[in-house]
């Protein structure tokens, strides 16, 4: 490991930084990770979060503060009982309830001012904040201070939106099957209106939520992306020329914070328990490359409708399989829970199976020779961590930006087979497509293949793995963004102190 960089030697006094994550996992993780970088490079970080939300990744800040990091964690009460929300439920997650969504969001509201004040009262030199907290622009411009919003999606993913907000090419076809080009982008992808968010589809509150984020975005020192220069070059030049703003690709911050197994283990909410006597060592008892991760992400439920095949699907595929399901609440999901535990006893006793209920350490799993591919919702921080096992992916995208980033892992990058998916939904409804167990099964065949294109994927996803190492290593192009944005930040401090 390279040595650290000494803040402290470039200047008297180190720069403080406060990070605001949105109250959401497959937010938070990322962003916690990126914090946790700028404090590996002499950067004072505070974060701040509610207390529920905390949990998700205080080990991590932990074993940082002990390494003589100077991070921590600013918690604020979360005002549930002002918004009549139970005790606990303060972030959007696959179990947060449908009517719990405008509280959590009053509840934010309602932290809006706090938060301002300790941004003041913390002597914040600048801030790096979620894109859903647009306001925050305005406060950094009030402290006269650099706001640095973070983006959870990729390059490709926000070129895109861009495209068709300004150029509207599915309006220009016939029905919502119908094929189209986005227009002005690096390469000619094709998608449907179906595979669009709905709020690109045609306007709805959503829509202006991100004019708003675009607009403060315009109006912020830069963007920090979790990507690499060689994931997506020119989708990187490409989102700066349209929007004419900085941005800066620090990724993978999974690889770059996490380089031990305690890191590792540290992130998220996995079960200590679950180690050696579960996943890793039924793991470690597999051939290399043979065994199917498959999960969907922090925020998807599957009826039980899609279940049924799915798990026919693996079973049927004659590969070894580790697959991460969520237990619910509601009259569909007890039937799907049920089905799924009925599975479980089936598999184990076939040992062709592992299923892990909840939160999975993904990075753990990934790292492990045994995990020759993923079956995955192409969330960003998943296609990112494939990327840096060097694994290729069934890709089943299902909502958010998840269409875009199959582009990129399908037709740009070539690692990944799609399954079929056609249709975009909401985060936390079923929607009504179902995947058949045939294009789930043959997607699966067409990835794992031992020659052919099978081999190719994994040829690529190799390359595209030894380059997000070099990105983090000196004189990598990660490395060299953050110390020249640390620098350039320290340059505006000091003209700040000077005038």
């Amino acid at each position: 490991m390279e040595k650290e960089y000494d803040g402290e030697a470039q200047c008297d006094e180190p720069l403080r930084a406060i990070f605001l994550p949105f109250l959401s996992t497959s937010h938070i993780i990322p962003l916690v990770d990126m914090a946790r970088l700028f404090a590996m490079y002499g950067v004072d970080v505070t974060i701040i979060t509610t207390s529920h939300n905390a949990t998700i990744f205080q080990k991590s800040i932990d074993l940082d503060s002990s390494r003589g990091r100077s991070i921590r964690t600013h918690v604020i009460k979360f005002p549930a009982e002002k918004v009549g929300l139970p005790v606990g439920v303060e972030a959007f997650n696959v179990d947060t309830p449908r009517e719990s969504h405008s509280k959590i969001y009053m509840a934010l509201f309602i932290l809006q001012h706090e938060i301002e004040q300790l941004f003041e009262d913390l002597k914040a030199d600048f801030i790096v904040t979620d894109m859903f907290y647009p306001w925050s622009v305005d406060a950094a411009a009030k402290l006269g201070i650099p706001r640095l919003m973070f983006h959870g999606a990729s390059y490709l993913a926000r070129s895109a939106a861009h495209s068709i907000e300004l150029y509207s090419p599915h309006l220009k076809v016939e029905s919502d099957s119908e094929k189209f080009v986005l227009p002005e982008l690096p390469d000619a992808l094709e998608m449907t209106r179906l595979q669009l968010p709905d709020w690109l589809r045609s306007p709805n509150p959503y829509t202006e939520l991100m004019k708003a984020i675009k607009e403060s975005e315009k109006r912020s020192y830069g963007s920090l992306f979790n990507s690499f220069y060689e994931l997506e070059s020119e989708y990187h030049e490409h989102y700066k020329r349209v929007m004419g703003t900085k941005s800066w690709g620090l990724g993978p911050v999974s690889l770059w914070a996490n380089r031990d197994a305690s890191d590792m283990a540290a992130r998220g909410l996995a079960k200590e328990e679950e180690g050696e006597e579960g996943w890793l060592k039924w793991l470690n008892s597999k051939p290399e490359g043979s065994v199917l991760y498959v999960s969907f992400g922090s925020m998807n439920k599957f009826p039980y409708s899609q279940l049924v095949e799915i798990a026919n699907a693996l079973e049927g595929s004659g590969h070894n399989f580790i697959w991460v399901v969520r237990k619910n609440n509601d009259a569909d999901d007890q039937e799907g829970s049920g089905f799924l535990e009925e599975f479980e006893k089936r598999v184990k006793e076939s040992d062709k199976g592992f299923l892990i209920w909840g939160w999975a350490p993904q990075l753990l799993i990934l790292e492990n020779k045994a995990i020759g591919g993923l079956v995955s919702h192409c969330g960003w921080n998943t296609v990112v961590e494939s990327v840096n096992a060097g694994l290729p992916t069934v890709t089943w995208p299902l909502f958010a930006e998840h269409f875009f980033n199959e582009k990129l892992v399908v037709d740009v990058l070539r690692i990944g087979v799609p399954v079929g998916a056609k249709e975009w939904r909401q985060w936390n409804e079923f929607g009504s497509e179902v995947v058949k167990r045939e294009d789930i099964g043959n997607a699966i065949a067409l990835m794992m293949d031992e020659a052919g294109e099978g081999a190719e994927m994994r040829r690529r996803a190799k390359i595209l793995s030894d380059a997000a190492k070099k990105a983090i290593q000196v004189g990598g192009s990660s490395h060299n963004n953050i110390i020249e944005l640390i620098q350039e930040l320290k340059s505006l401090k000091l003209s700040k102190s000077q005038r």
